[in-house]
């Protein structure tokens, strides 16, 4: 038995089979396959080498047609390497011999003809160096490609584990056996973190070297409330785990009784509870716990998930059917926080060297205006279903705002002129995400109608930390005196100016935190659909006067250890099963 400790992202405990979900893009591990495996591995590189060879036989062709003969030739050298006695008989070898996985044969042959090639003298053969990788990459696509497809043949619950995951890698996961998943690298609000949550299944990122070491089919425990991972668990252990799933669905029958009641504090004062979703008929998911419409709906999610960018039709139809699933509650769309993501990224000419301070969010769609264009018609359309308000993500500037609303502005114009209907009313508002935002908030809140405060980014900003990065995630906490700071003069400044104030960050799910923001003067809270029980729970066990005096406390600390401290003790003395999970020395390690 074997326990690995990462980062808990997603609550909930899995027991099953180890599925390595591995990427072409990324380094293979080297893995070792059982003795009556390595045939089936020569057949899969067999398979891969038809397959790249029928692709490349179709792309020389087609080169002959449109470009001429000379571009054809590329692909001819292609071809020849393919079937090339001396490129194939030592992947086959290494495969036989070492007993390794076909992918990570072809990848150790490819780098040695790569370096080869490199070396030589002659500059023409130095030239193929990139068509040694571009054969690699193709076979390393077929082979992992046909790997990751047998997810649709699961035998069992399976728990993914992968060096790191995307969000549209982590979307084909639905509908399949997949029960959970482990990441070596990620952290807490990365996209794909805030992904397994909505998919309502336990995940662990950070875990370092875990899918270097676990094998297909190992039996695995993972327990994303404590963010631990156990390879090979003994009997013991599995069914101590066995007995914390049994308690959880036990609490989760409890809190479904709360579903249809108010969400307000012993003595009555009303707390709204939106959810976060990343997709149209989550908000189903919201309405079913009791939620009282979406507070955040991740558009960009439409694009990350998909191999275009979403056209103008299909944003319409997926804002208009969370509009329709929300049954005429408030539904909160922000436009595209793209620019930091992989999707962009990898797709840039020229990839960004420090993307999270760089184009992004609202940045990136004033300098793609057609694309914002577009998504602001799909949402002033769709405003015509329904109660519907927009936000703009990662406002710094006055000016960023101005141009926002002014675009937004000249769409409602065109929108006029074509006759097509929709709210001219529509609310705007923004996301406090940046210190500068929070430090100006009375000037902001002059100019929207609501303001969010967005802590997934505020923390990442105002700490200097960044917030997918395991090496630092002891730093990254939302209980920073600094933030809390922050969080409460955007509050002051939305309340002097008569604005809405929530908040949408993972802060908002978590319990110990939503006494705090209460108590700060916050009466809109916004998380994952699955934890909004666990908050209407908690809400309704206090009085607002518990909560000002916790606030006022934790206000006091000068570290973020006291206030962390502090907020799980008096959480646990007002609550006492208010954590929604056991701690990390209530089970085996």
């Amino acid at each position: 038995m074997e326990t690995f400790k990462g980062i808990p992202v997603s609550p909930g405990i899995a027991i099953g089979r180890v599925f390595i979900f591995d990427d072409f893009r990324q380094r293979v591990p080297r893995r070792v396959v059982a003795d009556n495996q390595v045939e089936h591995e020569k057949a899969r590189l067999g398979g891969a080498i038809e397959a790249a060879e029928g692709e490349l036989a179709k792309l020389s062709e087609e080169a002959a047609e449109r470009l001429g003969p000379e571009s054809a030739k590329i692909f001819g050298f292609h071809q020849q390497m393919l079937s090339d006695r001396t490129v194939r008989e030592p992947i086959l070898h290494r495969i036989d011999q070492e007993q390794v996985t076909a992918e990570f044969a072809v990848q150790e042959q490819f780098r040695w003809l790569a370096d080869m090639f490199a070396q030589m003298d002659d500059s023409t053969f130095r030239t193929k160096v990139d068509d040694v990788w571009d054969v690699e990459r193709r076979l390393l696509r077929h082979l992992i490609g046909e790997h990751q497809s047998s997810l649709d043949k699961l035998d069992g619950p399976a728990i993914v584990l992968s060096r790191d995951l995307t969000p549209s890698q982590a979307a084909a996961f639905q509908g399949k056996e997949v029960k959970g998943f482990g990441t070596d690298l990620g952290g807490l609000t990365s996209h794909t973190a805030i992904f397994a949550r909505a998919l309502r299944i336990p995940a662990v990122v950070g875990l370092e070297r875990l899918s270097e070491v676990a094998e297909d089919r190992d039996p695995v425990i993972i327990d994303g409330d404590r963010g631990v991972v156990i390879l090979h668990p003994d009997d013991e252990t599995k069914e101590s785990y066995r007995g914390y799933i049994a308690q959880g669905e036990a609490l989760a029958l409890t809190l479904a009784e709360l579903s249809d009641v108010a969400c307000e504090t012993r003595d009555g004062v009303r707390v709204k509870l939106m959810g976060n979703i990343e997709f149209a008929d989550e908000a189903s998911d919201v309405l079913d716990v009791g939620g009282d419409g979406i507070g955040l709906f991740r558009t960009e999610f439409l694009w990350l998930t998909s191999d275009h960018e979403p056209s103008e039709e299909e944003q319409y139809e997926a804002y208009t059917r969370c509009v329709e699933l929300a049954e005429g509650r408030d539904v909160v769309l922000r436009t595209f926080d793209l620019g930091a993501d992989k999707y962009t990224q990898e797709r840039a000419m020229t990839p960004e060297r420090n993307p999270f301070l760089g184009c992004r969010s609202i940045r990136y769609c004033l300098q793609n205006l057609d694309m914002f264009r577009r998504q602001l018609r799909a949402m002033l359309r769709a405003s015509n279903h329904g109660k519907l308000k927009i936000m703009f993500p990662l406002v710094s500037h006055l000016m960023e705002l101005r141009q926002a609303k002014m675009i937004l502005h000249d769409v409602m114009e065109d929108l006029t002129d074509e006759g097509i209907e929709f709210d001219p009313r529509i609310p705007v508002g923004m996301m406090v995400e940046v210190p500068s935002a929070a430090m100006m908030a009375s000037s902001f809140a002059k100019e929207v109608d609501f303001l969010s405060i967005g802590t997934n980014d505020l923390v990442q900003y105002t700490l200097a930390v960044d917030r997918t990065n395991e090496r630092v995630q002891g730093l990254y906490t939302a209980a920073h005196p600094a933030v809390l700071k922050l969080v409460k003069d955007v509050i002051r400044a939305g309340r002097r100016q008569s604005r809405e104030v929530s908040l949408c960050g993972e802060m908002a799910g978590e319990v110990e935190y939503s006494l705090l923001l209460v108590g700060l003067g916050l009466r809109t809270l916004s998380a994952t659909p699955s934890r909004l029980p666990y908050l209407k729970r908690v809400i309704r066990s206090v009085d607002i006067g518990q909560c000002e005096r916790l606030a006022r406390t934790a206000s006091s600390f000068d570290s973020h250890s006291q206030v962390t401290s502090y907020l799980r003790d008096q959480a646990r003395k007002l609550i006492p099963d208010s954590l929604g999970g056991r701690s990390v020395d209530d089970a085996p390690a």
